[in-house]
């Protein structure tokens, strides 16, 4: 089994990758969209979407880092591509799946859905600028408003060449509301050869089991599973190796925030620190009751010390593995 770390744009950034692949169970990451309109993009902005290029494109843990594209322009999404392998990142993605409306209206991500044809031009144009080692993935969702094209969708990302595609198991329509359909997949993979990856609702372990049985995926890609539960990918791993794992508790969790590089580098703001930790504290609170209380305790505060007083009361240290995995006391 494969297990991707979805790209989530304002969540899943380099600090939140760095963080859950250091507590292990990914193979590969994929960032938030990097957004192009008409130009090759300069190198300053590939580093800072991805700052893993400067460590050979893989995470401190050493988990390998995929650049995503968002675009509609064939020609200049090839060129940002090539630009991107070239700089260190291991494959590109693209993007037919945000369901953003300010993304849509500029006609990327999922609003391309409705246009097979131009997810084939945009596809091809990428796998004939990248070399044949690179991978070229694909992430969609079933359909825009529905799913009747998406016999049409798969073909098209196949015949262009992709090498993988991952499926998010909802439409545009359905955005993130439960439940995702991965009963929908099947049908799908008749039509294809290439590697698919299933993406949706996978909370628990055993979500990641039924997911797999029902889409008939080997791979899953995992979200806001991961956010709310960051030792989701290893407990799964541990499962599938038959392996022992000891779960990280409320206190190991907490111990990650204020030792990951949000709390690390000096150059984040009080702002950024304070905002971050009330977001992830938001998923958090879907797996483990400790997090309303401490959530309750830091939601007025601004301050970066003030907001780690409070994180160090609830923190304990988590044992570090023969594999450098982090695991519960």
């Amino acid at each position: 089994m494969k297990l991707v770390l979805a790209p989530m744009e304002g969540v899943v950034d380099f600090k939140m990758r760095e963080l859950l692949t250091d507590i292990g169970g990914f193979d590969l990451c994929v960032t938030e969209f990097i957004r192009v309109v008409d130009l090759t993009l300069p190198r300053r902005v590939f580093m800072r979407y991805c700052p893993e290029l400067f460590n050979n494109g893989k995470t401190r843990a050493g988990t390998p880092v995929r650049i995503q594209l968002l675009g509609q322009v064939p020609h200049v999404l090839a060129a940002n591509a090539r630009k991107a392998v070239k700089l260190g990142s291991h494959g590109v993605d693209l993007n037919f799946g945000c369901p953003a409306k300010t993304v849509n209206k500029s006609k990327g991500g999922a609003v391309l859905l409705k246009e097979p044809e131009q997810m084939y031009q945009i596809i091809k144009a990428v796998r004939e600028a990248v070399p044949a080692e690179q991978e070229v993935s694909a992430k969609i969702r079933l359909g825009f408003d529905d799913d009747t094209n998406s016999g049409e969708i798969v073909d098209a990302v196949q015949q262009a060449g992709a090498s993988s595609l991952a499926i998010h198991a909802r439409t545009k329509k359905d955005g993130y509301r439960p439940p995702a359909y991965w009963e929908k997949i099947p049908p799908l993979l008749n039509r294809l050869s290439i590697p698919v990856v299933a993406n949706g609702e996978i909370w628990q372990v055993e979500d990641a089991f039924r997911c797999q049985q029902q889409s008939q995926c080997t791979d899953l890609m995992l979200g806001r599973g991961a956010l709310a539960m960051p030792d989701l990918a290893a407990k799964i791993k541990a499962k599938v190796n038959h392996t022992e794992y000891s779960e990280l508790s409320w206190g190991n969790v907490v111990y990650h925030i204020i030792n990951s590089s949000m709390h690390q580098d000096e150059n984040t703001s009080e702002k950024y620190f304070s905002a971050r930790t009330k977001q992830w504290l938001g998923y958090l609170k879907r797996q483990y009751p400790g997090a309303h209380t401490v959530f309750d305790e830091i939601k007025t505060l601004k301050s970066k010390n003030d907001v780690v007083g409070v994180l160090k009361k609830y923190a304990t240290t988590p044992v570090i593995d023969s594999n450098h995995n982090t695991t519960g006391k």
